[in-house]
């Protein structure tokens, strides 16, 4: 009969619970649940293993996509000129970077827009020798509008495309061939319940520079122990949607359709949407009223929405996402953004927009005092 010795952890200074660079059994297993979850993120995204970066989140991918890739070119090219294009209205992780490298000397030029899509013919005209990426979303955080990437990535031919896919998964395909995409950005808690790890997925052909150094962990490109539980959800997340996907989409649609007419005998409210359209993504404006105000009200009547991006809630500019699309500052300035996921119910939309319209109407009866 054979006898499993107890174990005895005495590698705590590696980290509590077993780290996967560790050689010992825990850290073992730790790098079997990380690369088990590496594993399944790479066959749902159809690509290689080893083109899945785990991050902190999308806020890190898309800064080691676009300042790892530029980075990288300018080691390569020294002093000579180096071009970049970005949209707008994309997340604050990408325009900050952006403004970032144009601080560094980058030339950093904006996507033309045009019937809120990306104008491939003024597209084409801008484009350089020494344009070496291009950066996008998939879908608009703030609006839910779908962007013509694979068109984008026509135009551009071998130029690097960055895609920031984190709010795609629910109701959009997420390979990065359906995207047209050389780099692609995810992060967990567009997903699921899941906050601290997003990923990077890029072939280990692409030159990126890492933004620091460090154990060389993740290629050597995103250096820091690993967190292989946080991967793990992740990857049953992105799975969990996946199959979900069509069924909540369908869903989203209708529930959408429903809202949309019970709110528009509110007065003076405007819809900031595509014809090709995220379909649980709703962007509103309300002009003349104060929408912080009003997200407040339906806050305190159970309902959480908001007037931008998270990360961009202390604008005094409103939304930059939809002045990018419209070029109204007022309508940009008053917006309400409601986002839901598979979580609610059919049932939640109807109480919304009473509640709505009675915020609205206490809004317009305090003004009028």
């Amino acid at each position: 009969m054979f006898w499993r010795k107890k174990r005895t952890y005495l590698d705590c200074a590696a980290g509590v619970a077993g780290n996967p660079s560790s050689p010992h059994e825990e850290g073992r297993r730790s790098r079997e649940v990380l690369e088990g979850a590496r594993t399944d993120i790479a066959r749902l995204l159809e690509v290689q293993t080893d083109d899945v970066i785990f991050t902190s989140g999308a806020t890190e991918a898309n800064a080691l996509a676009i300042l790892g890739v530029v980075r990288s070119r300018q080691k390569a090219v020294g002093s000579k000129k180096i071009h970049v294009l970005y949209l707008p209205s994309a997340h604050a992780s990408a325009v900050e970077n952006m403004k970032l490298l144009k601080e560094e000397g980058v030339e950093v030029e904006e996507l033309p827009i045009k019937n809120y899509q990306v104008d491939i013919e003024a597209l084409k005209k801008m484009i350089r020798t020494e344009t070496v990426l291009v950066s996008m979303d998939a879908v608009c955080g703030e609006t839910g509008i779908v962007w013509n990437t694979r068109e984008v990535k026509n135009a551009i031919g071998k130029i690097y495309l960055h895609v920031d896919a984190s709010q795609a998964p629910l109701t959009e395909k997420i390979t990065r061939a359906h995207f047209g995409a050389d780099l692609l950005t995810l992060d967990a808690s567009k997903v699921g319940p899941v906050r601290g790890i997003g990923a990077l997925i890029a072939h280990r052909t692409i030159p990126i520079k890492p933004l620091y150094r460090g154990g060389g962990q993740e290629r050597g490109l995103r250096s820091g122990s690993e967190a292989p539980e946080l991967a793990k959800r992740f990857a049953a997340a992105l799975g969990a949607a996946a199959i979900g996907r069509e069924e909540f989409r369908a869903r989203a649609e209708r529930a959408r359709i429903s809202l949309i007419g019970l709110i528009r005998p509110i007065p003076g409210i405007l819809l900031n949407e595509s014809r090709d359209q995220a379909p649980h993504i709703l962007n509103l404006s309300f002009p003349g009223r104060d929408t912080d105000y009003l997200v407040a009200l339906l806050d305190e009547e159970g309902f959480a929405v908001s007037t931008r991006s998270a990360c961009e809630t202390d604008s005094e500019t409103g939304s930059r996402a939809v002045f990018a699309l419209t070029g109204d500052s007022e309508r940009a300035k008053t917006t309400l953004r409601i986002s839901w996921g598979p979580g609610v119910g059919n049932r939640d939309f109807p109480r919304f927009a009473k509640a709505l319209a009675e915020a609205v109407q206490f809004i317009d009866n305090r003004k009028e005092r």
